[in-house]
């Protein structure tokens, strides 16, 4: 049986993209815009349903079309794993639009989602939708884009999903030299009066 290990992201570069299953392609583009971290070969391959060296001819088949059109993003390889990224070059726009359209408030969302992580770490984004009820996809892809999060591990379990656990950067905003400095409370969520000190010490730290 074909192994992950046989189809790393170098052998990319040495597949010539012949495939002439567009919907296929369409099906891994897809799942590279929705993917929040690195997605792989093999998880590609089990999503769409095909074999992986089928995954892979599809993915070179995608490079090599976003680099002969120069597209404003490319394909990159990152830890093992690939993911839909902005070309360097275009870093100063999207940037002016980012400080233009957004501030560093945080909504009751993302407020909720940071306290849950900082008390529940690590912990998976299936998790982390349970308790609070609602899917948390988006606001936790806004954590990790802001810095405020990061999935360095995989659960053991079936899956193997991301856990995710608050940065350096969280601590520092909240001018705290470990999770142990949290507030001791009762209970899976933190009360309204710690999100609320959150969302003021993030707003004051931008300001300051």
């Amino acid at each position: 049986m074909t192994s992950q290990d046989d189809f790393d992201s170098d052998s990319i570069a040495a597949v010539k993209p012949n495939t002439k299953d567009r919907h296929l392609a369409a099906q891994v583009e897809a799942l590279l815009i929705v993917a929040a971290e690195p997605i792989t070969a093999d998880e590609i391959a089990k999503l769409v349903g095909v074999e992986i060296p089928f995954a892979v001819e599809a993915l070179g088949c995608l490079e090599e079309f976003y680099e002969q059109s120069r597209r404003a993003f490319y394909l990159a390889h990152i830890g093992g794993g690939f993911q839909i990224r902005t070309r360097p070059e275009f870093e100063g726009v999207v940037k002016r639009y980012v400080d233009f359209n957004y501030s560093d408030r945080l909504s009751k969302a993302a407020l909720e989602v940071l306290s849950i992580v900082a008390y529940r770490q690590p912990i998976s984004k299936a998790q982390i939708s349970q308790i609070r009820g609602v899917n948390s996809d988006a606001t936790v892809r806004l954590l990790l884009d802001k810095g405020y999060l990061e999935a360095k591990e995989r659960d053991s379990g079936p899956g193997q999903a991301y856990l995710y656990r608050t940065t350096k950067l969280f601590l520092e905003r909240l001018g705290l030299y470990s999770l142990d400095d949290l507030p001791k409370l009762d209970g899976y969520v933190p009360d309204a009066r710690f999100v609320e000190n959150l969302e003021r010490t993030l707003i004051l730290d931008r300001e300051g």
